[in-house]
């Protein structure tokens, strides 16, 4: 009897292998095969003198409203009628909230429906030693280089088949209240239907990918929601020389250690699994083997992207303490005790389901949750089988040869979280071509792009406008 069990273990154990052999081996590539695109006439130094000029106006977006500098912002809509002439004759433009601009670019087909390209003026303030470039890369490149596209085209006759809509926020680093959503929301009451939006997000990078020799273009299908989660504690203050078997500070705290030992649990889907799908064809057997079974391997998958932050980010719910606050002074009890926890909030998850979850974990009347403003709940999941994810992959391979298209999760927040209500598919990709350890220029010190790296932007830019028309 022990020998029939062992043998049908033997020959269970032989079938999964031979199953998840051949998973790996019809793990069969998504990339498309199509020739590289040759854009020409573009001017290298006038367009980097023109990004130079948009970069040297200090357009920030400041946490206190009291700072904002609406005459810069004014002095940088007169710089983009200078610099596109053609544009700003053609073009209609909407100025919404005083500071963002709306585009419209009447196509000639009014039966298909529109693109929009979007970008955003404003930038985050000036730390000190981080005082070149900012703007650069985060992301003033978009909104010069949809322009300098959009007047190349024009220089060149070139009229689109659907309307195209250009949406330049203003307010996008803190959080394009006043700008993003105004302009979608227009959009939304005047009927516009979009095949599809394009704003910032993911961007032809190498290095930053394990078990992939290839650059990564990385197109952003989600992105992950936003919550800050406010505990507060009320003490009876007093003197710390008597302190009672709890402080406020002290049931807090012990609140914030239940929330960071639970964790929330992972979960490979949508964005996350559609990722592993481009990839995982284009690595070693050794990963193509696990990805194309993660049926069976799963869990050798997850424990390995745990180990990594950004990985473990794209597969949970992640929380995040970031603010503390208590007594004045060392020596009083303070009467109220507060922290403020940041969650970026993975699709499946909601803002709702996170409060419920940290009140069920920390389970102590004591603590009151607050959300504060501000709060998003993820996006949807954009489709990588439509025509326009298609478009968009053909232009990327057309523009950088040899890059590997695949879709991701943003985990932060852009300004495209508007439009979803809109637009049929919303992706996120920024055509700049990087190095991992160029990530951390952005919101950094001495943020920059290469002249020939811009010019791929604006050839992007007219060649996806190309493409979407056909």
């Amino acid at each position: 009897m022990k020998k029939k069990i062992l043998s049908a273990a033997a020959a269970l154990a032989v079938i999964i292998i031979a199953i998840c052999l051949a998973r790996a081996a019809m793990f069969k590539s998504k990339q498309i095969t199509v020739e590289p695109a040759t854009v020409t006439g573009i001017d290298q130094h006038a367009i980097a003198e023109n990004l130079s000029r948009a970069i040297q106006l200090k357009t920030i977006s400041h946490q206190d409203a009291a700072k904002f500098d609406g005459p810069t912002f004014f002095a940088f809509h007169r710089l983009l009628e200078r610099t596109f002439p053609r544009a700003h004759k053609t073009l209609a433009r909407e100025i919404i909230s005083k500071y963002s601009l709306l585009y419209t670019w009447e196509g000639t087909d009014p039966k298909r429906k529109p693109i929009l390209l979007l970008g955003h003026i404003d930038v985050v303030p000036v730390e000190s030693g981080t005082e070149r470039g900012r703007g650069t890369l985060d992301i003033k490149l978009n909104v010069m280089g949809i322009l300098e596209a959009v007047e190349h085209l024009l220089a060149a006759g070139f009229r689109p088949r659907q309307t195209i809509y250009l949406a330049f926020g203003h307010d996008e680093e803190v959080g394009g209240r006043n700008g993003a959503k105004k302009i979608a929301a227009l959009l939304k009451a005047r009927g516009v239907l979009l095949d599809y939006t394009l704003d910032e997000g993911g961007c032809v990078i190498e290095g930053a990918i394990a078990g992939l020799s290839a650059p990564a273009a990385l197109i952003g299908i989600a992105e992950k929601g936003y919550l800050s989660l406010e505990f507060g504690v009320k003490g009876e203050g007093g003197h710390s020389s008597m302190p009672p078997r709890q402080t406020a500070a002290g049931i807090l705290c012990a609140a914030i250690a239940k929330l960071e030992k639970n964790q929330f649990p992972t979960r490979i889907e949508g964005a996350a699994l559609q990722m592993f799908r481009f990839l995982g064809p284009e690595m070693s057997f050794t990963n193509r083997l696990i990805l194309g079974n993660m049926w069976l391997l799963g869990g050798v998958l997850k424990s390995q992207l745990l180990k990594s932050s950004t990985m473990a980010a794209a597969i949970r719910t992640t929380t995040a303490p970031t603010m503390l606050q208590g007594s004045v002074k060392e020596n009083i009890l303070p009467m109220m005790a507060t922290a403020v926890v940041n969650y970026r909030i993975l699709p499946g998850d909601t803002m709702e389901s996170v409060i419920k979850r940290a009140e069920k974990i920390i389970s102590d009347s004591r603590v009151k949750i607050r959300a504060l403003e501000g709060g998003s709940d993820p996006s949807p999941v954009s489709d990588t089988e439509s025509a326009s994810f298609s478009t968009l992959q053909k232009t990327i391979h057309q523009l950088f040869p040899g890059a590997i298209v695949s879709p991701y999760l943003v985990l932060g927040a852009t300004d495209s979280r508007y439009y979803t209500g809109v637009s049929a598919n919303v992706y996120r990709f920024t055509p700049l071509s990087l190095k991992n350890e160029d990530l951390k220029r952005m919101h950094g010190t001495n943020e920059r792009i290469s002249v020939a790296n811009y010019e791929q932007v604006v050839q992007f830019f007219i060649q996806l406008i190309k493409n979407s028309g056909v």
